[in-house]
């Protein structure tokens, strides 16, 4: 900003020399430094005490609602900069939905069940804690969790019904999930079935497709040769009177990266229409695909001639004998060949071999060929390791097992080649480490067509496609977010929604134990169990018996199901029984979606995709409106924050050392639509921002200290038209705020904010107005007008930046309009009064704002010449082509004001041309303009014409500026 008036400082006397007295220097208690880490948290105090939450609800009761459902975070361990952002954006949201007259609830939530914390309890405490012991001490640290949790949220300046949050261990969620469950079930949607699924050694306990993510793993590949049981049925396939040479062996040859499963193979897996050559070599003749025998041959270090072709379809029924079929009797058995599309010719050998228990398509395959779910063998344990009985390898944990599958292998004569490779593997999301599929009884909700147990309806369209519908009537934040939704439920197999766990909402079935059929009343069962539970939580439910349920008379025969429910049924269910029932106080009651789900975009495979999943087959449609993600902290350089790396930023200490202000900020004005980096250089720049608008909101308050609307307030017709053009351009940026605000972008509000304190006020209008505000006669209509428009510009400031700079909106507000409401969020965004001829008045002074640029280079360019000190001290002459020259001539005598000089003469000419000259006179104690009337009146030889009459007469009168 330019130069501004001082007083005088010396030995004179007061009445001749101090005019400090005589100025309206601005005043406020609002101070410089904003010393938030030890005032905000007495403002979460006083919000907690006062019960500003309760009493923002009662203030907006009967409004229309604004729902943003909480993604609940998982109760376990401290909050991290990744919780901040996401509870701060959705508080930003929220609030301003709030400042638009919104009924806009938060009601936070946490996820409390699941394996992480029953993981906490076994390191604590063991393995062998007994179910209700280890359920009472999970209950316990999930409620240590949420509390050390809520605490930072608070700090963080997050309103929410923190007194009534949800939290998935609830009794009465606890019992609304399984409500979901049996509506599930009534819809059709559920069955059991014997099939592969994702599982976990380290939770030991089967995942669902969204708890798998891809990381690389060091493998082993190996080629393996299956003996061919009949070689004269071989060689009839291949258009063969018999082998040409009767002394050698035939066998068929795979290749995989998954030694472990060699001991459960069952089958051998070829492409129909894949052409197969039978390749005479040293080691026998060897089934190939043809297109691959070169590099097969590289491979195995063999030579070898092509004897003959046939295709895949030809070799269908053929039997193979195990690779170890002569290493222990154990092994004694033939796979038959069954042909399947994924064998492809890509790579390996073009022959897959099937081990049904490990893999989805070898499943598919071999129990669409006539194998029973109890033929399949299954020798993995859930820890890992192969039963006891296996032969060879029997109490190896399979990772440890394949140097000693390969040694075996080699051994009996059947392993052709092997090499390591690294190549990208399913990991479970939790724990990082690899999985496996492995076929389990498991009970699962249906994507596509079929019948479900205990269905009373069937829906017209499947889930799959109910829930893809449903993806094309959601908004999403950002656009792409809709494609990987989508792509992710187009392409998902049925979710397996039990684990085999403790801590956890249970699956109350009872199963037959000749038939494991469900017990014929199931549904009447799970009314039993959804009381029960509603009265005493998850842990009754465990406590009673199979007697307790159906009686000593049916018990012998049925065995209560001890599986629970996955976590992300959990959570997912929760728009139903929180939305809808626990929380209808909280003005949840309509039976509409949510207007938003927000949660970090890895959400798409979890709490967004469970949701969808859930809400479509209970209502047909999503639970949200919107769908809005945003991306992971990094730090400054764009790597992934980590402990070891030491690049972590902790949010409290942040917010002790800087002010959780700063969180806010940095959050507000980062795009959260990718990664958001931070480290200590990145909070620097944002603490400069902060400074400059709070610098900015004191001078605002400051100047309408003095200031009350209802006595003092200029009409909008009489106030001067700069202050006039100053509204009209506070309103049209009112209207780009409210347009991010009402797409959730913050980045955009924060960074035209800076713009606009920046330069809209800063460096032109406040600037223009401080001689007006100083100079003029306190009650004068000239700095009434400029007051006036102050006022409004503070008003709407407040509001625009309250959504995320809370505590300075809050700590500001009581000093701009005390006596008013108790809190900026009772209030609604400003209304900006404007002048009919709004759009024409902005062109108008835009184009003199541009002029004054041109002005301004031209006096720095004296400046730096050493000609000149401040601007008051020029006289400026334009030179103005017609248009430009009848706008600066409407600003009159004005002129100058606009142009911070003290003397401003206008010329007509054919270009815009600026001249720069030494003001004529001496300088004015009180204005700091220079004049040639300064010491005409004796009386006062230090003042000009019009201090003098600002001081002593009626006062100046200005027109425009």
């Amino acid at each position: 900003m330019s130069e501004t008036p001082k007083p005088t400082t010396g030995d004179k006397t007061e009445a001749s020399t101090d005019y400090r007295s005589r100025l309206n220097l601005p005043d406020t208690p609002f101070p410089m430094r904003g010393d938030l880490p030890k005032r905000e948290p007495r403002w979460v105090q006083q919000w907690e005490e006062s019960g500003l939450y309760q009493k923002l609800r009662a203030a907006r009761k009967g409004q229309p609602l604004f729902v943003l459902h909480d993604g609940p975070p998982y109760a376990n361990g401290q909050i991290h900069i990744g919780h901040a952002v996401n509870k701060i954006l959705k508080d930003m949201i929220v609030k301003s939905r709030q400042l638009e007259g919104f009924d806009a609830a938060y009601v936070p939530g946490w996820d409390c069940h699941g394996l992480p914390i029953e993981n906490a309890i076994e390191k604590k405490y063991g393995r062998n804690l007994g179910r209700d012991d280890m359920q009472a001490k999970a209950r316990a640290f999930a409620q240590e969790q949420i509390d050390q949790q809520m605490a930072d949220f608070k700090r963080l300046g997050v309103l929410g019904d923190w007194d009534h949050p949800y939290k998935t261990m609830n009794h009465a969620n606890e019992a609304g999930e399984l409500r979901v469950l049996k509506k599930v079930m009534e819809r059709g949607f559920l069955y059991r079935g014997l099939k592969p699924v994702y599982w976990c050694f380290d939770c030991q306990s089967s995942l669902a497709e969204f708890e798998i993510e891809y990381a690389d793993k060091k493998s082993d590949t190996l080629d393996v040769a299956f003996k061919a049981d009949d070689a004269q049925a071989l060689a009839a396939a291949f258009g063969l009177s018999g082998l040409p040479d009767a002394g050698k062996n035939a066998f068929a040859v795979i290749w995989t990266t998954t030694a472990w499963t060699i001991p459960a193979n069952q089958a051998l897996n070829l492409n129909p229409e894949i052409d197969y050559a039978l390749v005479d070599t040293p080691k026998g003749y060897l089934v190939l695909a043809e297109v691959l025998v070169e590099p097969c041959l590289e491979r195995f270090g063999l030579p070898g001639q092509v004897v003959a072709t046939a295709k895949g379809l030809a070799l269908a029924g053929l039997q193979f004998q195990h690779p170890l079929f002569d290493a222990d009797a154990g092994y004694r058995r033939t796979a038959p060949v069954i042909l399947a599309d994924y064998a492809t010719a890509e790579d390996g050998t073009g022959i897959v071999h099937s081990a049904p228990a490990y893999g989805v398509d070898d499943f598919n395959s071999c129990t669409s060929h006539g194998f029973k779910h109890g033929d399949i063998l299954t020798p993995v344990q859930s820890n890992g390791v192969y039963a006891q009985e296996l032969p060879l390898f029997g109490g190896l944990h399979i990772w440890k097992a394949v140097p000693v599958i390969l040694d075996a292998l080699r051994l009996a004569g059947r392993l052709l080649a092997t090499q390591p490779i690294t190549h990208s593997y399913p990991h479970c999301w939790r724990h990082k480490t690899p999985v496996i599929y492995r076929a389990t009884a498991q009970w699962f909700i249906r994507m596509d067509e079929g019948e479900g147990l205990f269905a009373q309806e069937k829906p017209a369209m499947t889930l799959r496609q109910t829930a893809l519908a449903a993806i094309e009537e959601t908004s999403f934040y950002p656009a792409n977010g809709k494609a990987r939704l989508y792509d992710m439920i187009a392409n998902r197999p049925d979710w397996g929604i039990s684990r085999q766990r403790n801590w956890g909402v249970p699956l109350p079935f009872f199963l037959h134990k000749d038939t494991e059929e469900l017990h014929p009343r199931t549904l009447e069962l799970l009314d039993q169990a959804i009381a029960i539970v509603e009265a005493g939580g998850i842990e009754a439910w465990s406590r009673a018996s199979t007697e307790d349920i159906l009686g000593t008379g049916e018990a012998a025969q049925y065995n209560k199901v001890n599986d629970i429910l996955d976590v992300w049924f959990d959570s997912g269910s929760t728009f139903s029984h929180v939305l809808h029932g626990t929380h209808q106080e909280a003005g949840h009651q309509r039976g509409q979606e949510a207007d938003l789900y927000l949660e970090g975009h890895d959400q798409h495979r979890g709490w967004f995709h469970s949701s969808l999943l859930l809400s479509s087959a209970l209502n047909g449609r999503a639970p949200y409106k919107g769908l809005l993600t945003h991306g992971f902290t990094v730090d400054g350089q764009g790597k992934k924050m980590s402990k070891s790396l030491g690049n972590t930023v902790a949010p409290q200490q942040v917010s002790s050392k800087l002010g959780a202000e700063i969180i806010r900020l940095w959050v507000a004005s980062t795009d959260y639509s990718g990664d958001l980096a931070i480290d200590d250089k990145i909070l620097a720049r944002v603490v400069d921002a902060y400074r400059r608008i709070r610098n900015t909101l004191r001078f605002l308050l400051a100047n309408t200290s003095d200031f009350d609307p209802a006595t003092d307030a200029v009409p909008l017709e009489q106030m001067l038209e700069i202050d006039q053009y100053a509204l009209a351009r506070a309103a049209a940026f009112q209207q780009e705020i409210l347009a991010h605000y009402h797409v959730y972008e913050f980045h955009p509000v924060v960074a035209k904010l800076q713009v606009y304190c920046s330069e809209d006020l800063g460096a032109f209008y406040l600037d223009v107005l401080k001689d007006r505000l100083y100079v003029t006669q306190a009650g004068s209509l000239a700095r009434r007008s400029a007051q006036t428009a102050l006022w409004h510009i503070t008003n709407a400031m407040l509001r625009w930046m309250a959504p995320f700079l809370s505590f300075t909106a809050e700590e500001a507000w009581p000093i701009f309009a005390p006596g008013q409401s108790e809190s900026i969020f009772f209030e609604t965004f400003h209304t900006v009064p404007v002048t009919a001829d709004a759009a024409q008045l902005g062109a108008k002074w835009e184009r003199i704002r541009a002029i004054r640029e041109v002005a301004n280079k031209e006096i720095e360019k004296v400046r730096e010449a050493g000609q000149l000190g401040a601007s008051l001290q020029a006289a400026i002459t334009i030179t103005a082509a017609p248009e430009d020259y009848e706008l600066l001539a409407s600003l009159g005598a004005d002129l100058k004001y606009v142009f911070i000089t003290s003397v401003a003469t206008l010329r007509a000419g054919d270009a815009l041309a600026v001249q720069v000259e030494l003001a004529p006179g001496k300088k004015c104690a009180m204005t700091w303009h220079y004049s040639e009337d300064v010491g005409q009146d004796p009386a006062h030889p230090e003042l000009s014409a019009r201090a003098i009459s600002n001081l002593y007469g009626s006062g100046e009168v200005r027109s425009v500026a």
